[in-house]
């Protein structure tokens, strides 16, 4: 029979996605004290099926599966760029499926977005209706509030309208490095990820025999079954060398593997792996914080998942990513004289629709990287930047960029990068790098 702590986890497990969950709720629905309420609910915040937001409560959202890391809550994406949320807060549990940046005509906007989507635009009051009449949130770049009409429409809607401080580069350079992040942690497949659950492993009671051992052997095959006492507490591992030999009758209490390894649901599969082959063991338990179990895992579904683990996507493109691609080689003069293009796009534009603070940063540092390259192999840190100067460069400009080196040594390289619109120079920036060598 499942405990109480047991019971409210699949209580809450149970409630519709963006249901508001109270301490107080929990302990008169389930007849349980609040402090016993509070703690359950604590577990399924970690178990990553419960949020508390600011202002809004804890609520029921979607548990993150492990193929749908790299999609974010709303919630998620205010504590990302320090946002505040002026209407909508009932949908902050929702995840977006894509961003919009909203650097274009209203008609070519709309196109582009639609529902589950967040668009990422500046103080224009008709973009942000049409966007939460399609089902989109909206996030408001350069501080800007919204109209009143569009937050009681984000109400009813249940979508949240979002502003920040920052400009429209810098909050999707933030978002696709809290995507890329993910992604990281995509690739490490934790044993909560592949074990057989509790619903589905066969387990032994201390108040069991070792017929009944025999029993789920007949029914498995398996050898080896976990021992739990009347909490649900591991207690030991019941084997085939430990019954052999013994009566039907004796207690499986007495004669299991007493204080058996364990392994916890937040373990890497390569660490468990490597614990299963030095150890020699074919099954674990896996115990939850308390050393309740959780369920199981064997050699073979650690087998399976990491050759799955060969077969993961690797991480995708992010925004830093996309503005270096634009950056092409236009003329390659004398050594250390490379000349280089970038057309400035619409996801390098800020609010005003010219080329953003932060991607001006990412052009300049990429052409001294390169042309650093051209001297010595390996990898740099801009150690300090100072821009001198930078005029407003409108989208579909076409840059011109020359990186210039002033001094290079071994361990440190300082270079002069102008860049050019149509013959006007429109910034310039010195760095001083520091060169690391690769190994």
């Amino acid at each position: 029979m499942a405990t109480k702590h047991e019971q409210i986890l699949q209580y809450i497990d149970g409630l519709p996605i963006g249901e508001k969950i109270s301490v107080r709720q929990i302990a008169k629905a389930l007849s349980v004290s609040e402090g016993t309420a509070y703690r359950a609910i604590k577990e399924a915040e970690n178990k990553g099926y419960v949020s508390t937001i600011e202002r809004v409560g804890t609520i029921r959202i979607e548990r993150k599966r492990k193929e749908n890391i790299e999609k974010l809550t709303f919630a998620e994406v205010v504590n990302i760029v320090d946002g505040q949320v002026l209407g909508g807060r009932t949908g902050l549990h929702k995840t977006l499926n894509k961003f919009v940046i909203g650097a274009m005509k209203l008609d070519a906007m709309m196109r582009y977005t639609e529902a589950g989507n967040l668009l990422i635009v500046g103080n224009r009051t008709q973009a942000h209706e049409l966007a939460l009449k399609a089902g989109a949130s909206v996030l408001i770049t350069g501080g800007f509030d919204a109209e009143e009409h569009v937050k009681k429409l984000a109400d009813k809607q249940e979508l949240p309208v979002i502003s920040t401080s920052y400009d429209t580069f810098t909050v999707a350079t933030m978002i696709n490095r809290a995507i890329y992040d993910q992604l990281i942690k995509k690739k490490i497949i934790l044993v909560e990820d592949i074990l057989t659950p509790l619903s589905d492993t066969f387990y032994l009671k201390t108040s069991d025999k070792v017929s009944n051992w025999h029993e789920f052997n007949q029914k498995t095959t398996h050898s080896r079954y976990p021992v739990v006492d009347p909490n649900m507490k591991i207690q030991g591992m019941a084997t085939s060398k430990d019954i052999l030999g013994q009566n039907l009758e004796t207690s499986i209490e007495k004669v299991m593997t007493r204080h058996p390894m364990t392994v916890n649901g937040k373990t890497s599969v390569a660490s468990t792996a490597h614990t299963m082959v030095w150890e020699g063991i074919e099954v674990l338990p896996v115990a939850d914080d308390s050393n309740c179990l959780e369920g199981i895992i064997s050699r073979q579904d650690v087998l399976k998942a990491l050759q799955m683990n060969q077969r993961q996507p690797q991480v995708g493109e992010t925004l830093d990513d996309i503005v270096t691609n634009q950056i092409v080689l236009m003329q390659g003069k004398a050594k250390g004289e490379e000349v280089y293009s970038c057309e400035v796009t619409p996801q390098m534009t800020n609010h005003l629709g010219t080329l953003s603070n932060g991607v001006f940063t990412t052009i300049v540092s990429d052409a001294a990287n390169r042309i650093l390259r051209s001297y010595k192999k390996g990898d740099l840190v801009v150690e300090n930047m100072t821009i001198y100067f930078m005029k407003p460069v409108q989208m579909e400009s076409i840059l011109e960029i020359q990186p210039r080196v002033l001094e290079v040594g071994r361990k440190f390289g300082k270079v002069d990068v102008e860049v050019f619109n149509q013959g006007v120079l429109v910034g310039k920036a010195m760095m001083m790098c520091q060169l690391l060598d690769r190994t």
